[in-house]
Order: C-alpha cells, then structure tokens, then sequence
C-alpha cells in the first residue's frame, strides 16, 4: 500500500536522514522546512527598529501627556465654574441675610416707636398754660418737661385774663369738640390728639376756636423758662416785649400735673392734679369728637 501510494505522489518521499533534518528545522525554525515560502514570509517580518519604536513610544507619551492637559484643563474649568457658582450662591445668601435683618430691624424699630408713642400718653402728663393777659391761651401737655408736647392748642377767641378770673371763681371745665369726618374703606382714622381745629367751650359757654399748633420758637422759650417748675403759677420776665406784644400785657403761666383718662377712642379727659392731694380738680379739659 505504501508503495502504491508513493507511485502515485509526484514528490518523493522523504528518507528517514531527511525527516530527523525535517524535524530539527521544524523544532527551530517553526516547522517550515518542506514549505520555503512560509520562511521567507518568517524571515521577511523582521522586529521594529529600535527608533521606530522610541518614536512610538514618545506618541504614546505625548499622546497621554496631551490627555492628561486635557484633564487637567477641564478639571480647571470645573473648578472655576464651581467657585463661580459658590460665589454667586453665597452672594445671594448675603443678600437674602441683608434684607431679612433690614426687615427686622424696621420691625423692632417700629415697635419702639409705638411703645414710645404709647408712653406719651401715659396716664400722668405736665400740662401748662400760658399767654399774655389780653392774648389768646395755649395749651401744652407733655410727658417730660423736655420733651415736645403731645398736644399744643391755641384758643384764638379766648384771653388768659379771662381763663385766670375764671379760675378764681371756681371750677373751670374747658370742652374741646370736633366733628367726625367720614374716612374712606381701609383708611385709618388719626388719633383724637392729632385733629387740627376744635370747637372750645368754658364751663358751657362756647369761646371761639381752638387750633392745634407746633411747637414754634415763641412756645419752645416759654417752656424752657417754666421748665424747673413742677407745680406754680406766675408772670415771666419778657424784657423783649415791644409793640404789639406789650399792649397785650404780661406774659402769664400756670404749671401743674394732669392725670390722662381715656374714655374711648374719642373721647379723653384731663384732670388737674392738686399737688397737696387734698380737694377735686380745679381744672378739666375733655376733648370730644362727635
């Protein structure tokens, strides 16, 4: 059968010298010894140059240099948009803060200035009175002899010489009236101290008008002079007084303390306080609105 079959193979058939030889290139040589074309192609792959693969290796670096940049320049930009948006989350918490104390100060500022409103209408009061003999009365209540007054009327039809004669007679109850005046819906109606005109009234008898009035240059230098006084009435010195002034008499004060009654929120009393306790008040003022 061997022999039929090597008849029959157009290449001869290798001796057993051939095949130790076959086997020992093939152990080194891989095997390529009956097929010449397979080791040229082996021999024809030679290994990469050693620049080649320096030159390799320095795209290799510069490849992962050039994305560690680019990390490193993307890791920039994050951080920086980072602190932009931590600096402007901040800014905003500062403003926020701002307005928040801003409101609570107005708040407690607010307060105070109501609880100082409500101590200037305090149940006790420093009221005087004051004019000169033929002129026109005023009336000032304050809480502190050095405070502005809470109410300061002028009655424009009524002397100080006719007040005075009416005090040493008796009682005198002066009634200050003034008409309530339709406010618009949500519109906050002003205290009862704050009306501008009065109608006056003595111990029943209606004497003109009274005005409310600030507190000018004239008023302000009564009160300073009279302010050492607590209790009193008397004359002060008005060396000034020229003209029209001194044809109107002396200038003329009574001093004492008034005790505040509040009846509603329109109507409030003020009585005249004895200063030895003893007997009612010689003085009423009641301010109406009706």
């Amino acid at each position: 059968m061997a022999r039929a079959f090597r008849a029959a193979s157009p290449l001869p058939l290798p001796s057993s010298s051939s095949r130790a030889a076959a086997a020992s290139g093939g152990t080194g040589g891989g095997g390529g010894g009956n097929f010449p074309w397979l080791s040229r192609k082996r021999l024809g792959a030679k290994p990469p140059s050693p620049q080649r693969r320096g030159g390799q290796e320095r795209e290799g670096g510069t490849g992962d240099e050039a994305a560690g940049m680019g990390t490193t320049t993307r890791a920039a930009r994050f951080s920086a948009t980072s602190s932009a948006e931590l600096a402007e989350v901040q800014s905003s918490s500062s403003r926020k803060r701002a307005d928040a104390l801003a409101r609570l100060r107005a708040a407690f500022l607010a307060a105070i200035t109501h609880r100082r409103r409500r101590r200037q209408l305090g149940s006790s009061l420093t009221g005087t009175i004051f004019g000169r003999r033929r002129g026109r009365v005023h009336v000032a209540l304050q809480t502190d002899t050095r405070s502005p007054p809470v109410l300061l009327v002028e009655m424009a039809a009524y002397s100080t010489g006719a007040l005075v004669r009416e005090m040493s007679s008796g009682l005198v109850r002066l009634a200050l009236e003034c008409e309530k005046q339709p406010i618009n819906p949500g519109e906050k109606r002003r205290a009862l101290l704050e009306e501008p005109t009065w109608r006056a009234y003595c111990n029943g008898r209606k004497c003109g008008f009274a005005v409310r009035r600030e507190c000018g240059a004239d008023e302000w230098r009564v009160l300073g002079a009279v302010e050492p006084v607590s209790v009193g009435a008397g004359v002060l010195p008005d060396d000034a007084a020229a003209g029209a002034a001194a044809e109107e008499g002396d200038l003329m004060y009574m001093r004492a303390r008034f005790e505040r009654v509040v009846g509603s929120r329109d109507s409030e009393a003020f009585y005249m306080m004895n200063p030895d306790g003893s007997g009612g008040p010689e003085l009423s003022i009641y301010l109406l609105r009706v």
